[in-house]
């Protein structure tokens, strides 16, 4: 897998300088545009203080959208499913982020890789805070 899919967490940390912040940007400097998605953008802008508003929408700009589409939402929801028949509750929306990445064949940077626990999706551990 060639990409990167930024989680929320991540995205987070980066916008608030932490440790994350340096290593998108290492990313970007050695040429690799990192993905995120919809959900991401949902999350993001909804955790958002109105003066970051300017940074949130140049950072998020600059990503490359992963789409979520019919695929993407069964594979999501099958997860949901499978999971839920063995006793663990997921999130619909770690479900469709790890859906997203998993679609445009990328990795997923999280600050929380127990919230990713599918085989198929592989899954970097990026502490944050």
């Amino acid at each position: 897998m060639a990409g990167l899919l930024l989680d929320t967490t991540v995205l987070i940390d980066a916008l608030r300088g932490r440790g994350a912040a340096e290593r998108v940007r290492g990313l970007r400097e050695s040429g690799q545009t990192p993905w995120i998605c919809a959900v991401n953008v949902e999350e993001v802008w909804r955790g958002a203080k109105p003066s970051e508003a300017e940074v949130v929408s140049r950072l998020l700009g600059s990503l490359r959208l992963a789409p979520l589409g019919l695929g993407e939402g069964e594979r999501a929801g099958r997860w949901r499913a499978r999971f839920a028949a063995e006793g663990t509750t997921l999130g619909q929306a770690d479900c469709l982020i790890a859906a997203a990445a998993l679609g445009v064949g990328a990795r997923l940077a999280t600050g929380n890789p127990r919230d990713f626990p599918m085989p198929e999706v592989e899954v970097e551990h990026w502490p944050v805070g």
